[in-house]
């Protein structure tokens, strides 16, 4: 039994008016422009996680098939799309030339996905390669240029999400990877449905059996022409085996369909490693936001005001602890630079310090820049004690670049005079930070820190059984960048299963436990203080026993897939030469 080829005109084959040639042409940059947005939409202050899955769907129609000149292009206006508004905040006190200068360094990250995923798309399974190649871009981009800028990483978009649990089983890579497959497999499952439709109707085998008509659109000449894969299934459809029959193979749509089933129920069996409960007793911490003169880079310009205000903070606590209105804490965390002045060099501020820890009566950590003689300067932590003063440091051992430290000085002074508002570099220090504060160990990762997988894995490694994450955000004002890193700090809660003390000088300070909830939290610029009991741990999630392996496997995934794209055309030549 054979199938009949009848050449119809091809409006009868299609009688819905075409698109025309210059709303076909925008379509796909406008999509991949669309799901950069999408992606920046999914990102706290928005409890909106979801909105990452429909732009990886987009993002995959953009790309799938394309060429690798296109596929770069396409992914560098999602990239711009993404990170234009994600990190307007960067620019809140220097004009917008350093804000767009790192979205646009940033987005060619997205911009060499998109080649990759474009290289991908064409394989068997290319979800998960496309995925892979996703995570492989996030990898480098946490790594290069001056140490990486992993800012924005899919991960930190989904504390409220359903994906979250997987952060315990193989960190930021994995769930990062959970999110672009679902969203891959979404668009390549409606695909391969709208193909066996399209397949069904055009090429089925009428009741009777007999003989099925294929309507294939006619050239002007009259000859019979077969149709585009794009008229019967979206973009860049190849034929499929059992095409012909019009019925398509199975493989693809289970390929599909796995695509999203896996991510989701990885997501539910991973529910176990997600618990709150106290394994090493409970612990109650302070956390103080003394709040800032005036927001901006002059945030600490009134000298001793900022640690006045944190010193005033804690003596208020001390009173209401001692009057029976707050309980007695079992040490306080004060944030990253609470000490606007040098306490080793200035002893009116030492004095101070040491005033408020006696009044509270237990051990504080305070943050302080420390300006040594000679060498660069220190972004430190320091364990304080009543009667001993400060008897443990901790130096922060990534620093911000073109924040805390300029790189290519000359070079940037050219395009921004602000880069000499950094007049001394800062020192990145060596030691990992964990105090022993009353009997608890502290994890410490100081603000940009908690961005890092290793910056934090290495405190709870090293036995923190709590995470202190001291930051600084006052330069930064009211924008949506305190959320975005509060967001970090509520997914590293879940990936070690770990208390996590978010204490900020201006706000906004919170409270999380190791299930990622938010307990308690400040509002932003307003003095206040946290008094809460958290459960402390000591047992180890999978990813943090794994370290930096899922990433190295998923890293390899991708190289597989770029790989094999590669070969592909080489073995097929090679064929065609036989």
């Amino acid at each position: 039994m054979s199938a009949t080829i009848t050449p119809v005109d091809a409006s009868a084959a299609d009688p819905a008016p075409a698109p025309s040639s210059r709303l076909r042409r925008y379509a796909r940059p406008g999509a991949a422009l669309l799901s950069g947005l999408l992606l920046y939409l999914s990102f706290p202050p928005r409890p909106l996680w979801w909105l990452a899955l429909p732009a990886f769907a987009l993002l995959g129609w953009s790309l799938r098939g394309r060429r690798l000149r296109a596929g770069f292009g396409l992914g560098y206006l999602a990239g711009l799309g993404f990170l234009l508004p994600l990190l307007v905040w960067t620019g809140e006190e220097v004009g917008p030339g350093p804000w767009i200068a790192l979205a646009a360094v940033e987005a060619l990250f997205i911009a060499l996905a998109g080649l990759g995923i474009a290289a991908v798309s064409r394989l068997p399974w290319w979800p998960f390669f496309a995925a892979g190649v996703w995570i492989l871009a996030e990898a480098a981009r946490a790594r290069v240029p001056f140490g990486g800028f992993p800012w924005g990483k899919i991960a930190f978009g989904q504390a409220d999400g359903i994906f979250l649990p997987l952060a315990a089983v193989g960190g930021t890579p994995v769930l990062g990877f959970a999110v672009a497959l679902c969203g891959f497999g979404l668009y390549e499952a409606g695909r391969q449905l709208r193909s066996r439709r399209a397949a069904g109707t055009e090429a089925g085998t009428p009741r009777d059996g007999t003989a099925g008509t294929v309507a294939v659109p006619a050239r002007s000449d009259g000859i019979a022409v077969p149709a585009r894969s794009d008229d019967v299934a979206g973009p860049a459809v190849e034929p499929a085996a059992g095409a012909r029959s019009g019925r398509l193979p199975r493989g693809p749509l289970v390929a599909a369909a796995l695509a999203v089933l896996v991510p989701v129920t990885g997501a539910l069996a991973a529910l176990p490693l997600v618990d709150d409960s106290a394994e090493d007793g409970t612990a109650t911490v302070a956390a103080v936001q003394g709040n800032v003169p005036r927001l901006g880079l002059d945030f600490n310009a009134q000298r001793r005001a900022v640690l006045d205000n944190h010193v005033a903070r804690t003596r208020e606590l001390a009173a209401d602890v001692k009057a029976g209105r707050a309980p007695q804490p079992d040490f306080v965390l004060w944030p990253e630079n609470s000490s606007d002045i040098d306490p080793y060099a200035n002893a009116d501020a030492a004095e101070v310090i040491d005033g408020a820890v006696e009044a509270i009566g237990v051990p504080t950590v305070i943050g302080a820049v420390v300006a040594p003689e000679t060498g660069k300067l220190r972004n430190t932590l320091i364990e304080w004690e009543p009667d001993r003063g400060p008897v443990a440091t901790y130096d922060k051992r990534h620093v911000q670049p073109f924040g805390e430290y300029i790189p290519l000085r000359p070079l940037v002074r050219l395009f921004n005079s602000n880069v000499d508002r950094v007049s001394r570099d800062f020192g990145a220090g060596t030691k990992i930070g964990v105090f022993d504060l009353a009997g608890t160990k502290v994890g410490l990762a100081t603000c940009y820190e908690a961005a890092f997988d290793w910056a934090v894995r290495d405190t709870v490694t090293h036995g923190a059984q709590l995470i202190s994450v001291p930051s600084n955000n006052a330069t930064f004002g009211r924008s949506e960048m305190t959320y975005q890193q509060l967001a970090m700090s509520r997914v590293r809660a879940v990936e070690h299963s770990r208390s996590v003390v978010v204490p900020v000088t201006s706000g906004v300070s919170a409270v999380i436990r190791p299930d990622g909830e938010i307990v308690a939290e400040t509002r932003m610029f307003t003095p206040d203080v946290l008094v809460e009991k958290v459960p402390l741990r000591s047992s180890l999630t999978p990813a943090t026993r794994m370290g930096t392996l899922p990433e190295a496997l998923l890293v390899a995934l991708a190289a597989a897939g770029l790989g094999w794209s590669g070969l592909r055309p080489v073995r097929a030549r090679r064929t065609g030469a036989r």
